[in-house]
C-alpha cells in the first residue's frame, strides 16, 4: 500500500471530497475512483482517498488517507481490485463508532463523502448522513457482483457483468471437462442474498442445473437441496443415459438453511462477519453437498465421483469489461455532480445513491432504499415471474433449474414432445 498522506491542507474555504470502499471487491471500483477524482480536480477541488473502508475512521485514525491527483488515477480504470483497498468494518454496530467516523471526517475537513459498496456500506452511509445532520453530504455508488441492490428496473450493479462473464468462461470450460470425463461438477457461486450471479452464469453457459434461493420458501432444508441434486443426476442418467453434468448453486442457500441442520456436518464452520452475516466462504458448501450426495449413491451401491468448486474470489477483482469500464465512469461523474452541483431536488438530500437509467443520472434518497420492516437496505432478488427466468427454466436442456429437477414429469413431457 502506498504511504498515506494526511498533511495536505485543503483549499481555503473549501471542503474536500473523500472516497472510500466497503465490502467485497468488484470489477470497476478503480474506474469510479478515477472518474470522481478527475472530475473533482477539474472543478478545482481536492479528493482524499481513505484506505480500508471505515476501518481506521472508526478508531478515530486520520492517518490512513492520501490526496489523489491525476497521476494516481489517470489509467487505473482498466484495473481490477481497489487502489484504496476495502474492508467490512461496520460503524453501525455502535453509535460511538458513527460519531468517531464523523469526527475524523470533520478533522480531515471533509464536506462530502463518496462511499463505494453494497447494501451494508450503503446502510452505513445512510446512518452517517442521518447523524451528520447536513454537515457532511453523502453519495453512495452501488457496487456488488451479487446484483442485489434495489436499482430501478433491470439496471445492474457495476461489477456484475464482468463477474458473470468470467464465471461463464469458467463454467463453460467445466461443462466440456464434465462431458469429456463423464463426471459431475457441483459449482457454488457467490451471492449472499440473491441468485442473480449463479443464474446468469448457469443460463449463459448452458449448465445442467441451477439452484437459487428464490426457488424456495423462506426456509430451505438442507436435505431438500441434496434431494434436488441427487434427483437431477438420476434423471439425467435415466432419460439421456448421461453420466455427466454441472450444477451451479448459489451460496446464498446457506442463509436460508436452519443452522441446526448444519451442525456436525463436515466442512460446516458457522462464523459471522462484522455485519452479522455468515462467513459463507468458510462453510465450503460445494464440498458439503458433494460429500452428502456421494454418500447417498455409495449407500445404494452405485458410487459416483463429484468434483466440487467455488467461484467467487476469481471474479471479484477481475479486470472490468468495457461495459463496466464505461458504466463506472458515469457513476463517478454522477457522484461529483450530486455533491458539488446538485439540482434543486438533489440539493434537498443529505445523502443519496447514484444510478444511471435510460442514459440519465438519477439520485435515490437513502430513505426510499431501506426496508421498513428490517430498517436495512432492501434486497433485489431474482424475479421468478419474468420471461427471462421462464426462458432459463424451459430452454431445451434437461433440468436447468431446481424446480425442473424436483418435478421429473415436466422433463418427461418435454422429452415426448421432441
Amino acid at each position: 500500500m502506498p504511504m498515506p498522506k494526511a498533511d495536505v491542507v485543503p483549499a481555503k474555504g473549501r471542503k474536500r471530497i473523500a472516497v472510500l470502499v466497503g465490502g467485497g471487491p468488484a470489477p470497476g471500483i478503480n474506474g469510479v475512483i478515477s472518474a470522481l477524482t478527475l472530475e473533482t480536480r477539474n472543478r478545482g477541488q481536492q479528493v482524499l482517498g481513505i484506505y480500508d473502508g471505515f476501518q481506521w475512521l472508526m478508531a478515530g485514525d486520520t492517518a490512513h488517507v492520501k490526496e489523489l491527483d491525476h497521476d494516481d488515477v489517470s489509467r487505473i480504470h482498466f484495473q481490477g481490485g481497489s487502489i484504496l483497498n476495502t474492508s467490512r468494518a461496520n460503524p453501525t454496530k455502535k453509535p460511538e463508532n458513527l460519531d468517531r467516523v464523523l469526527a475524523a471526517l470533520e478533522a480531515l475537513e471533509v464536506g462530502y463523502l463518496v462511499t463505494i459498496g453494497g447494501d451494508d456500506t450503503m446502510f452505513a452511509a445512510s446512518q452517517l448522513a442521518k447523524r451528520a445532520g447536513g454537515k457532511i453530504r453523502f453519495c453512495h455508488v452501488p457496487k456488488t457482483i451479487d446484483n442485489d441492490l434495489p436499482l430501478p428496473g433491470e439496471i445492474p450493479t457495476f461489477g456484475f457483468e464482468t463477474a458473470r462473464e468470467v464465471g461463464f468462461g469458467l463454467v463453460h470450460n467445466l461443462m466440456e471437462d464434465s462431458r469429456t470425463t463423464n463426471r459431475w461438477y457441483f459449482v457454488v457461486v457467490m451471492g449472499r442474498s440473491a441468485g442473480h450471479l449463479a443464474l446468469g452464469i448457469a443460463k449463459a453457459s448452458g449448465a445442467t442445473l441451477a439452484v437459487i434461493p428464490e426457488e424456495f420458501p423462506k426456509t430451505i432444508h438442507f436435505q431438500t437441496v441434496c434431494d434436488i441434486l441427487e434427483g437431477a443426476i438420476i434423471k439425467r442418467q435415466a432419460l439421456w443415459n448421461r453420466q455427466d453434468g454441472v450444477a451451479v448453486i448459489a451460496e446464498g442457500l446457506l442463509e436460508h438453511i436452519p443452522a441446526e441442520e448444519m451442525q456436525g456436518i463436515e466442512g460446516a464452520r458457522i462464523r459471522h462477519d462484522d455485519y452479522g452475516h455468515l462467513r459463507l466462504a468458510e462453510m465450503d458448501l460445494a464440498f458439503i453437498l458433494k460429500s452428502q450426495v456421494e454418500r447417498r449413491f455409495a449407500e445404494r451401491g452405485a458410487p459416483i465421483a463429484i468434483v466440487h468448486k467455488t467461484i467467487g474470489y476469481e471474479v471479484r477483482s477481475a479486470h472490468p469489461l468495457a461495459f463496466d469500464c464505461e458504466y463506472v465512469r458515469t457513476l463517478g461523474y454522477g457522484a461529483v455532480e450530486f455533491l458539488l452541483n446538485p439540482s434543486p431536488e438533489a440539493a434537498s438530500l443529505d445523502g443519496a445513491l447514484v444510478c444511471e437509467e435510460n442514459g440519465k443520472l438519477r439520485y435515490l434518497d437513502f430513505a426510499t432504499l431501506l426496508d421498513p420492516e428490517t430498517g436495512k437496505t432492501r434486497i433485489r432478488r431474482v424475479d421468478v415471474t419474468t420471461p427471462s427466468y421462464r426462458i432459463a427454466l424451459w430452454q431445451d436442456r434437461p433440468a436447468l433449474l431446481a424446480r425442473d429437477a424436483r418435478t421429473p414429469q415436466r422433463a418427461l413431457v418435454r422429452r415426448r414432445r421432441k
